[in-house]
């Protein structure tokens, strides 16, 4: 459902389907989808064989450290000491939030092992995309790449399962509702972020999704956290604020791909591109790209 309203999106933020074919062309593009399926399947595996508690823990506190490894490794963007504070000191938040929540479910090694999987392809498909960023790729583009070949991926994971609950209309609103808001909406914003941001701190930034889970729940469910519970989602928010106030982890923009305009004045020699003085200027050459 968030690939179909990522993909619909296109047309309506300037890109083109035709952007989505070509990244799907690149091993890049074909990565990012299986990485984006691998997550939704591992994850929900991990939360059957272990809980939500420690499938949450392990899933979501290890995926920033994977993509600060891997956007070290792939990309060239070493992680400052701030990161590696604030992120010690989120994951630190983290584990008493989910420490403070009971669970029945047994310890699995198959489980932590999924939840493992899921953290590494969420590290995978967050650097890939942040690869494409860089070669002037949409944000809209990017993510309807991922999304739309993750979705097509795991139609068969649908089709296998019952779909009894999507007949009604509570099941259909609750599917749009996680599909258009929270995915397609969500991870549009994501890629906005991630353009100009190092990978490392998106993905730190991101531990704010079980900290407002927590919020929700207790404004709207009425649930209780104990002490451990409250003094973790505490911590979580000192090691998010810290993380946010981290300018210091900002990047230049994202690059763009030249013109043809711009190439042929470049390629001119080099006097071509000087102005004299007094003259007037002429407007700059679009990007070929489309982006917010």
């Amino acid at each position: 459902m968030g690939g179909l309203g990522l993909l619909a999106l296109l047309p309506l933020m300037g890109a083109r389907f035709g952007d989505v074919l070509a990244l799907w062309r690149t091993r890049a593009g074909l990565v990012a989808g299986v990485c984006t399926a691998a997550y939704q399947l591992c994850f929900f595996v991990a939360v059957g064989q272990t809980g939500v508690a420690v499938g949450t823990l392990v899933t979501i506190g290890t995926g920033p450290v994977l993509a600060g490894v891997l956007a070290l490794v792939l990309l060239g963007e070493r992680p400052t000491r701030a990161w590696l504070v604030a992120t010690g000191v989120c994951v630190s938040g983290l584990v008493l939030l989910v420490g403070g929540v009971e669970s029945s479910a047994a310890f699995s090694v198959t489980g932590v092992a999924a939840a493992l999987v899921a953290a590494a392809a969420y590290a995978g498909y967050t650097v890939l995309a942040k690869q494409q960023l860089r070669e002037g790729h949409a944000p809209v583009t990017v993510m309807a790449g991922a999304f739309g070949l993750g979705g097509a991926l795991l139609v068969p994971v649908l089709l296998a399962l019952p779909t009894d609950w999507l007949a009604g209309a509570r099941g259909m609103g609750l599917a749009l509702y996680l599909g258009l808001v929270t995915t397609t909406t969500g991870y549009v914003l994501f890629a906005r972020g991630l353009a100009t941001l190092p990978t490392a701190s998106v993905a730190t930034l991101m531990l704010a999704e079980p900290l407002v889970a927590t919020a929700l729940g207790i404004a709207v469910l009425d649930e209780h956290l104990g002490f451990t519970g409250a003094a973790g989602l505490v911590v979580l928010l000192l090691g998010l604020l810290m993380q946010g106030a981290d300018t210091r982890s900002l990047t230049l923009p994202r690059r763009r791909r030249p013109s043809v305009a711009l190439a042929s004045a470049t390629s001119a020699g080099p006097r071509a591109g000087r102005c004299r003085p007094g003259a007037a200027r002429g407007p700059l050459p679009s990007p070929r790209r489309a982006g917010w």
